[in-house]
């Protein structure tokens, strides 16, 4: 089986020859070929788009509203069969895949809120008989390039708000996991959008910079490592584009001694360990008090090894494979490179094998004590189950290791006292922030964002920031001059003389 795009309303075979294989991860075979997209692929996408979308921006705000509905119900009743796919070609656990469509589930319930979040200003009798307002409205053609880890959520995140605000939507998927794409395209048609309004482009950096590119492009929103996001957001700017481009992460959790240590494990192995670790949002990273180390890494230890790995869509399931073999292989050099550079390798995940899945690309969960932050297990962002254990002498030093680290994305502080949780968040230099929540995701009507080499660009996704990324503001300075009242013609009389 070949996936390809889907185009003004249909399913399209991309143009070129190039094809790659889609894994299952858990059984390592190659379950489908993915379509390669070309230079041509991209302008007839970006062609059929421009074209819906000066026809979808002068559709009444309700009406677009009433297609939001209508597909939020469509993925309501759809969730398990998605959820099966995105496990089957992703490797999490099916109730994790569930979980990432609730999320997105979350975006558009917001977006059907559209008549309201698009309402303008009016600044009646501005000047003497003149009235100023100021309405938003759609850009026109914009673009999601979204990563493997979450081929729905982040979707989601992006196209129901673009949509309802009057854009026609681009989605540039993972070639990892493609499929989900065509089922949110198949949705958003039986939901009533109108044909070229979602548009699905698969390909690798071919159909990315012919995006980039492309004049008619008005706007890009990308969600994936900092190198590719960097590129993205100089690029796109480059060329005139408005962009958003959320990079990678090293997400810190900071165990106090005053903390519930039982409770913070719970959250800790949670974090680290769902979805493989395969979450711009894990907590890799936990930087605890000298004083209850030992303990924790203890209770730690005991909770990874009882983890039960295996493929997502088996009963029981705690946490599936990573996402390819490349993948696999560098996930374990980094857990060899701490041991080698003088880490603890208290839970070792290296040659992990799960009966009846052999050929599968798993890795088992890993817990590191003793790591410093000049150990490449710490420099990088290893998206795979690894928790790394730094031991600090107080919430100070905690601050300082946090804030001097490259990325700021996402951190949270687990502890019983106040004074400290306040202290946590007004010092940390980062966009998102949990107090005894490991994975601070915000909610829809919030906006989710980072700081430094986790955001390029001024604006976060979805909630108010993301209306505001896809409409641009127009202001309307009016003025009706008043009529003089017509002149009555005279009125002629005439003698009785002049009547004979």
């Amino acid at each position: 089986m070949t996936i390809g795009h889907w185009i003004d309303g249909q399913p399209v075979t991309p143009s070129g020859e190039g094809a790659q294989p889609v894994y299952n991860p858990a059984t390592g075979e190659v379950i489908a070929r993915l379509g390669l997209g070309t230079q041509a692929d991209v302008d007839r996408g970006v062609a059929s788009a421009l074209a819906a979308s000066a026809r979808w921006a002068q559709v009444p705000v309700g009406k677009r509203a009433a297609v939001l509905f209508r597909f939020r119900e469509l993925l309501v009743e759809s969730t398990d069969a998605l959820a099966a796919l995105v496990s089957r070609e992703h490797g999490k656990v099916v109730s994790d895949a569930r979980g990432e469509i609730a999320r997105g589930l979350e975006v558009v319930e917001f977006a059907c809120g559209v008549p309201q979040l698009l309402q303008g200003a009016f600044s009646d009798q501005a000047a003497t008989d003149i009235d100023v307002y100021s309405v938003r409205e759609p850009l026109g053609v914009v673009v999601g390039i979204t990563p493997f880890n979450f081929p729905v959520m982040v979707p989601l995140w992006m196209s129901p708000v673009a949509i309802a605000t009057g854009n026609a939507f681009i989605l540039k998927p993972s070639e990892r996991d493609p499929s989900a794409s065509l089922f949110l395209a198949e949705l958003w048609q039986r939901a009533g959008l109108p044909d070229g309004v979602f548009t699905v482009l698969q390909g690798d950096k071919t159909v990315v910079d012919g995006l980039l590119h492309h004049p008619d492009v008005a706007a890009v929103s990308f969600v994936g490592s900092t190198p590719v996001a960097r590129y993205i957001h100089a690029t796109a700017s480059a060329n005139g584009k408005r962009v958003q481009a959320l990079g990678g992460a090293k997400n810190h959790g900071v165990v106090l001694a005053d903390a519930d240590l039982d409770d913070a494990v719970n959250h800790l192995v949670a974090a680290a360990y769902g979805a493989a670790g395969e979450r711009c949002m894990a907590l890799p990273v936990v930087l605890v008090e000298e004083s209850v180390a030992e303990v924790l890494v203890e209770k730690l230890a005991h909770r990874a090894k009882d983890i039960r790995v295996t493929a997502g869509d088996q009963p029981g399931a705690d946490m599936g494979p990573v996402i390819t073999p490349a993948a696999k292989e560098r996930i374990e050099r980094i857990i060899t490179s701490a041991q080698e550079q003088g880490a603890t390798l208290v839970v070792d995940g290296r040659g992990y094998v799960v009966e009846g899945y052999e050929n599968g690309f798993f890795v088992g969960p890993t817990l590191i004590d003793h790591v410093a932050v000049t150990q490449e297990v710490y420099r990088e962002e290893i998206f795979g189950p690894v928790l790394d254990v730094l031991r600090v002498g107080g919430l100070d030093e905690a601050i300082a290791i946090i804030n001097a680290n490259p990325y700021g994305n996402g951190t949270a502080v687990f502890t019983s006292s106040g004074e400290a949780a306040r202290t946590f968040r007004r010092s940390v230099h980062v966009g998102m922030i949990g107090v005894n929540v490991p994975i601070p995701v915000p909610v829809a009507w919030h906006s989710f964002g980072g700081w430094k080499d986790s955001l390029f660009g001024e604006s976060h996704v979805y909630g108010p920031e993301g209306i505001t990324f896809y409409t641009r503001g127009k202001v309307v300075t009016e003025r009706w001059p008043h009529r003089a009242a017509p002149v009555a013609a005279p009125a002629f009389h005439f003698s009785g003389d002049a009547q004979k």
